[in-house]
């Protein structure tokens, strides 16, 4: 009877120690963060001179995103759910005048082609891990912003080795100092197969931002800071990473500083200054 009771709790004490470690590995629980680094760059707007990286100028921004991790899927990041951008204070971002009635719906039915007027800068890229057949392979996807209304659309489309037709939905927010503009951006998950692991993203490479001809006056999407701090223009990221619910993601932030224009305040009031002028003279 002893070894009777023993086999008996030997088997219950398995049983349970299984059903922890599925409870705890499941979809829903959390996973540790990914490491992340990113980088800025002010450009300027094709076709509109007088923008870039000039204090108090018209510009796009380029972000580039690197993710590190082996928590997840043959030692892959897990799936990124949602990207937040700290955008130095002073930034203006001006949505007024710029056409918004893409929407999530519209890019599911008919692509990039459906918000062609609503672009709102070239298609960057991302690079990750799907799973096929239970093999981590390689897949690289565009992703193409559009102007929405308060915020920004991502379509994100690639075709091999699977086919991937998402959409991330991105909206604007303030920070406090010394950040200004904030964009919240919630990424979907991708699957590859039904029961597959969701895909990884590694890197991600956007630019956004835009300019329009009213008549006889500009208007840009993003403008930078009229001064630049020492050292450069604060910078920050904060990605989640996750498969279930909310609760469950975690995050990891990322600082950078983007450089001053050249020959900082100065420099940039000169040249605002001439534009003036020269307005003043046409």
């Amino acid at each position: 009877m002893k070894r009777a009771t023993s086999r008996r709790s030997a088997v219950l004490a398995a049983t349970l120690g299984v059903a922890m470690s599925i409870a705890l590995t499941g979809a829903g629980a959390a996973l540790a963060a990914p490491v992340v680094s990113f980088n800025a760059k002010i450009l300027p707007i094709p076709g509109f001179p007088h923008t870039g990286n000039i204090l108090g100028a018209g510009a796009e921004l380029e972000t580039n995103f690197k993710i590190a991790g082996s928590e997840y899927d043959f030692g892959h990041p897990a799936p990124l759910r949602r990207v937040e951008v700290f955008f130095p204070k002073g930034s203006k971002i001006t949505t007024k005048g710029f056409p918004s009635a893409c929407t999530p719906a519209m890019l599911e039915r008919g692509g990039a082609a459906a918000c062609k007027k609503e672009q709102a800068g070239p298609p960057g890229h991302t690079e990750g891990v799907v799973n096929i057949g239970g093999e981590p392979i390689k897949e690289t996807v565009t992703v193409t912003p559009f102007f929405t209304n308060n915020g920004l659309l991502f379509w994100i489309e690639g075709s091999t080795p699977t086919k991937i037709e998402k959409v991330a939905v991105g909206h604007w927010t303030h920070a406090g100092a010394p950040y200004g503009p904030e964009i919240v951006v919630e990424v979907p998950l991708i699957e590859t197969l039904p029961g597959a692991p969701d895909a990884s993203a590694e890197v991600i490479k956007s630019i956004a931002g835009a300019a329009r001809r009213v008549g006889r006056k500009t208007i840009y999407y993003g403008t930078i800071p009229k001064s630049c701090p020492a050292g450069g223009f604060p910078a920050k990221a904060v990605l989640f990473f996750g498969v279930g619910a909310e609760p469950t993601w975690e995050s990891a932030s990322a600082e950078a500083k983007v450089p001053c224009p050249p020959g900082g305040a100065k420099h940039g009031n000169k040249k605002h200054a001439r534009r003036r002028h020269a307005r003043r003279r046409s």
